[in-house]
């Protein structure tokens, strides 16, 4: 009784926190001509391909959610570097190069626990994606592509809940707990 009374009381004084967004979208950069993608699957991004040209710009790259691949956006040809992640790693940094004028030239995915994979050639313009809520994770890629290579990438951030077995009830209490530590943390 005394403890359905603690956990009440707690969720209240969550609940009367002012919430902050729990999604950021990092602004594409690139010149953007050719087709659209957008990456997207259930479950966290496990696992992370990326072709790159020699000693030029990066051809193609794909995403693993879960257990299955994403399609491939834009073209498996050149070196392929890969990048498996350990269970509870995710993607909480995506920063390169890119030239204005055509293509994504380097790609580096930073995990939090400070694992990279990086392809690519390391010239022209520097960009750095980040999720503006701490917790949260690279959810998806999305930008354009054309018969040659990646030419515009934006990055969007957000939280995965992982359905586990077990009491739904202390699921939803753990998660509310999550909201309320990651909303405290950032409104001091």
């Amino acid at each position: 009784m005394f403890s359905s009374l603690l956990v009440t009381v707690f969720l209240a004084s969550c609940l009367a926190m002012p919430i902050k967004d729990l999604y950021s979208y990092s602004s594409a950069v690139g010149q953007g001509g050719g087709t659209p993608f957008a990456s997207s699957g259930e479950g966290r991004i496990t696992a992370v391909r990326v072709w790159e040209n020699n000693n030029a710009y990066i051809n193609g790259f794909q995403l693993r959610y879960s257990n299955t691949w994403s399609p491939v956006f834009g073209r498996e040809v050149g070196t392929k570097q890969e990048m498996e992640l350990f269970k509870d790693e995710a993607i909480v940094e995506v920063s390169g190069k890119y030239n204005p004028g055509d293509y994504i030239y380097t790609l580096v995915f930073t995990t939090n626990m400070g694992r990279t994979l990086a392809a690519g050639q390391p010239n022209q313009v520097s960009f750095n994606f980040y999720p503006a809520n701490m917790g949260n994770e690279l959810r998806m890629l999305s930008g354009r592509f054309n018969g040659a290579g990646i030419t515009s990438i934006g990055a969007h951030w957000g939280l995965v809940y992982m359905e586990e077995a077990g009491n739904s009830t202390s699921l939803l209490i753990e998660k509310m707990f999550n909201m309320c530590r990651t909303t405290t943390v950032q409104g001091t």
